[in-house]
């Protein structure tokens, strides 16, 4: 039987997202990543008009920035998580922080124009007036509260829920969509939600928009499961995100799940680099407008066009017939490679036939090394090519690699399957390509940030879930796309010939949630 060519000549993935813009709708998006100026001690119990004071110099730079992306031609602008009330409040100490918010459908209500509607609505009431003077969509986020009766038995002793909210505007300054975080990351001024939230809104130059929240992103809920339900193709995303290298950084997950759904993702995040927190970006699913500075201060106004994206929501997480359509076809048209450069699968083949090197000296030691909390099983990428598996538990991860000049920098492959215990609890899948941050084998799993080894490689392994984030980051924390990715096989694969800047990280970031 004739061998199938794993490694493609024309990328299946991206042209299908390329092959359909000519005739795509494209609008301007715009978002803000804000440094916020915090309370300098958000535990102290203040009044209403001490918040409001706090709150007001965050929305005056909201205003400055809707201002200058309207006159860009932007059509919606999205802020970041926690940007207008600041973090690490307690329970009481941010109630006078918190507005209130009718979360009902029933309401059509315009803050700008209705002021006088509901007490406690003054941030509402100036986010309206941004998005109503300036003709905008406007998402942003803030605290709110939500009396509730001790009849209901998730109420709060109390007597309110205190939701950490994003806000939608249409360009009226209508409300148009509320929604609550769902998965909280130790907010313990806030109260999840007793049923998850699926909310969107309707614009006039690109269909439905989703929402969510930080954290919300790692989880089927509600992030997936509203994706999927609605097959919906452009989501607003405020975070307050610290990032976390090299699985976890704010712009590599953000254009992996971008990646992942076929979505396009507007994501503000908010910038304290003492903190660890920047990273925001506007991302479709084969190009980025991104941000990532960890050495200076202020925000930053993200603006770009981009498509609207109509293609089915499966052809890009259940396209497993169609790779295989296209495999034959593109192995006869690949002949630049040398053979050696080429892993192939032979129909029906559960697992990859590795071609050999005649000669090729005893596989590397296995290691173990603690990598973004998890127990990762590795071998060492050594020399100028070759081809590696590691495996850990039911999942096996595969390498071919080859650089381009050797450089004096260690590389891993690493392996990790089970559950992540660390600042949440989630079952992860994860195939990785690191550099380490020295050359001994404890310095892998490392953040590290600058490399100078390109390398061509192809990275594959056979995930137990559909739900794959490839991650593909280099040098100076900036972003590379595959130039293939996909299913064969029941294998999850993702190749590049020579990275834009040296590698840092090339990973399949799979979540297994049933396993959660």
């Amino acid at each position: 039987m004739a061998d199938l060519c794993w490694k493609l000549s024309v990328c299946f993935f991206c042209s299908q997202v390329v092959s359909g813009r000519v005739e795509e709708a494209r609008y301007i998006a715009a978002v803000y990543e804000h440094e916020s100026i915090l309370s300098p001690d958000p535990t102290a119990l203040v009044d209403r008009r001490s918040a409001l004071q706090l709150m007001g110099r965050n929305l005056d730079i909201y205003e400055q920035q809707v201002m200058a992306a309207a006159r860009q031609g932007a059509q919606i602008i999205v802020f970041p998580e926690d940007g207008i009330h600041g973090f690490n409040f307690t329970r009481r100490s941010v109630y006078p922080y918190l507005d209130f918010v009718p979360h009902s459908r029933a309401v059509k209500w315009n803050p700008c124009r209705e002021m006088y509607l509901f007490n406690d609505t003054e941030v509402l009431q100036r986010l309206s007036c941004m998005a109503l003077n300036n003709k905008i969509f406007l998402v942003a986020n803030l605290g709110t509260k939500q009396p509730c009766a001790h009849t209901d038995p998730h109420c709060p002793s109390d007597g309110r829920y205190q939701f950490n909210t994003n806000v939608a505007f249409d360009d009226a300054g209508m409300l148009v969509a509320t929604y609550r975080k769902h998965n909280l990351y130790f907010e313990y001024a806030f109260d999840a939600p007793p049923e998850p939230d699926y909310k969107l809104f309707e614009t006039p130059f690109a269909g439905k928009f989703g929402m969510f929240t930080c954290f919300d992103i790692l989880f089927f809920e509600p992030a997936v499961k509203l994706i999927r339900q609605y097959n919906l193709k452009q989501i607003v995303y405020p975070t307050a995100w610290m990032n976390q290298l090299p699985l976890l950084s704010a712009v590599e997950f953000q254009q992996a799940f971008a990646t992942a759904f076929n979505i396009n993702i507007l994501a503000a995040n908010i910038h304290h680099p003492t903190l660890g927190m920047t990273g925001s970006g506007i991302y479709t699913p084969v190009k980025s407008f991104i941000y990532h500075n960890m050495e200076s201060y202020g925000g930053k106004l993200i603006v770009a066009e981009i498509p609207v994206i109509t293609t089915d929501y499966k052809t890009s997480l259940e396209s497993n017939e169609r790779f295989g359509e296209n495999l034959h076809q593109s192995c006869k048209t690949f002949t630049s490679a040398p053979t050696d450069d080429q892993v192939c699968f032979k129909e029906g083949q559960e697992t990859p036939a590795r071609v050999l090197e005649k000669g090729m000296e005893p596989l590397p030691p296995q290691f173990y090394a603690e990598m973004m909390y998890d127990n990762f099983t590795f071998v060492p990428v050594w020399g100028e090519k070759g081809e590696l598996q590691v495996c850990s538990n039911t999942l096996c991860c595969y390498l071919n690699y080859k650089r381009a000049v050797l450089t004096d920098e260690l590389y891993a492959l690493g392996v990790f399957d089970g559950l992540h215990t660390v600042h949440g609890t989630y079952y992860v899948q994860a195939c990785a390509l690191v550099k380490c941050g020295g050359l001994s084998f404890s310095t892998c799993g490392q953040e590290v940030t600058d490399a100078s080894a390109l390398i061509d490689f192809q990275l594959w392994g056979n995930m137990s879930t559909p739900y794959i984030f490839p991650l593909l980051l280099t040098s100076g924390i900036t972003l590379d796309f595959a130039d293939h990715m996909g299913w064969k096989n029941h294998h999850y694969f993702m190749s590049k010939n020579r990275t834009s800047s040296g590698l840092l990280t090339a990973a399949l970031y799979g979540r297994w949630y049933e396993k959660d």
